[in-house]
């Protein structure tokens, strides 16, 4: 069935007719060109009012047009709107249409599910194709705003530190790294009590993600876990400490026998204080200690305050001056175990992150980070997110292959890099910071001193 008769195929209709394969039919006002061999589901759709031989128009109409609202289908084919809403919904309920508001208008419409699936992708590459991409050196900027780096995004007190590990929560950075080159790089006068009372106040938690090499059920004599300032440690909200952290299966044949007496005595205590520890096991306070940085180094416990994880870096402050059998300056807190129902990260939630975290994501992008899943299962993640209509994807960075995907806030903000040009000098970041793009973003021969987050 079609409208009433259109000037530019007359003479097509006009030839059809001539050889009986069209007819006219006249209904309620309206004429409809139909076909021949359809006119008796016409006729019973049109002037009968048949639900099932109007449906069976509608599902022709659905499969070659757009989307269509109850409206629109009563001015166009004259049938009353209770006719059309019952076809509709038979059609829906075979799965053939979709509803929705596909065009942003306030009335509810009605689309076959391929055509929508077509319009869909289409849109997607009218908006991947209008996106103009921009340089390496313009992005690594543009990163320096994104996460507060740069001076003039900088944030402060309290407030701004947290906003800074919301966004690095999940990235793992060496322990001594983050009071001395990645918080102070993004929050102005930044302070360590900042942090303490987010510890405090149990916000957020600190402590390693990712499974040691050294942890594995197989006994090896030949690895340890030995304590170091470059141990891996993220710091994370506690709200979502539960999907970040995995749950572990790996044996502990890597620890020594002090540090197996102490995790054995926070399990069985549950968060016990660092001199019930030292009770408890019967240790010297500074064996106590040298077990607590390995079960740290090991990802296997935390505290509740960062002043527990600085007492273990700072060496002069852990020993004392007086060696092994001082009494340790150890700070107060308790000690708790890492430990996790989940069994694997959710890669939808990890994608969201990474996007928060660099704004526009791509192979490159994670090339450090430790906890991410591969590539191929957040590019699966990604896309879906994108056909959702919740980020934008294209080619937004020039010079790297594969798919890129970005926040649309990011969009706007890479456009106004982009019109600042090269010009603007862009800050050094420290070797651990997650600026520290060298050999990733920006093709250049790597930092001095720069060492890989193996131990």
């Amino acid at each position: 069935v079609a409208l009433p008769p259109v000037p530019e195929w007359e003479h097509w209709y006009e030839e059809l007719r001539t050889h009986h394969r069209v007819t006219l039919l006249e209904s309620r006002g309206h004429a409809f060109w139909t076909s021949a061999e359809r006119a008796a589901v016409a006729r019973e759709a049109l002037i009968d009012g048949n639900e099932a031989a109007f449906a069976e128009v509608l599902r022709g109409w659905l499969e070659s047009g757009g989307p269509l609202t109850i409206s629109e289908i009563v001015q166009r084919f004259g049938v009353e709107a209770a006719l059309a809403q019952t076809s509709l919904i038979r059609l829906e309920t075979e799965g053939q249409i979709l509803r929705g508001r596909f065009r942003g208008g306030p009335d509810e419409e009605f689309c076959n599910r391929r055509v929508l699936a077509r319009i869909h992708r289409r849109t997607i590459g009218q908006l991947r194709r209008e996106i103009e991409p921009v340089t390496a050196a313009q992005y690594l900027r543009f990163l320096h705003r994104w996460q507060h780096a740069a001076p003039a995004s900088r944030l402060h007190g309290v407030d701004g530190t947290l906003h800074v590990i919301r966004q690095l929560e999940g990235y793992e950075i060496p322990a001594a790294a983050w009071e001395s080159q990645i918080l102070p790089m993004r929050v102005a006068g930044y302070k360590r009590d900042y942090l303490d009372q987010l510890c405090y106040s149990g916000e957020v938690m600190w402590g390693r993600l990712s499974p040691h090499p050294a942890l594995s059920e197989e006994p090896d004599p030949k690895r340890r876990i030995r304590p170091t300032k470059l141990a891996p440690i993220s710091l994370f909200m506690r709200e979502n400490a539960e999907e970040l952290i995995v749950r572990s299966n790996l044996g502990e044949t890597g620890l020594s026998h002090a540090s197996r007496e102490v995790l054995e005595l926070i399990e069985e205590r549950g968060a016990p204080f660092f001199s019930d520890i030292v009770r408890g096991t019967k240790r010297l306070p500074a064996e106590v200690e040298e077990a607590l940085w390995q079960l740290v180094a090991a990802g296997l416990v935390s505290a509740d305050g960062f002043d527990a994880l600085r007492s273990l870096i700072d060496a002069k402050r852990r020993l004392g001056e007086k060696g092994l059998r001082a009494r340790p300056r150890f700070s107060s807190g308790r000690w708790t175990r890492l430990h996790s129902e989940t069994e694997k990260l959710d890669v939808e939630k990890f994608a969201k992150r990474l996007l928060a975290r660099w704004g526009v994501v791509f192979r490159d992008t994670i090339a450090r980070e430790t906890l991410a899943p591969p590539w191929r299962e957040l590019l699966i993640a990604l896309r879906r997110m994108e056909a959702r209509g919740e980020i934008r994807g294209g080619r937004f960075v020039a010079g790297f292959v594969g798919e890129q995907f970005a926040l649309p806030e990011a969009v706007d903000a890479l456009r106004a890099s982009r019109r600042e040009g090269d010009t603007v000098e862009i800050l050094q970041a420290g070797a651990y910071d997650p600026l520290q793009l060298t050999g990733i973003i920006v093709p250049a021969a790597p930092q001095n001193g720069a060492q890989a987050l193996t131990s």
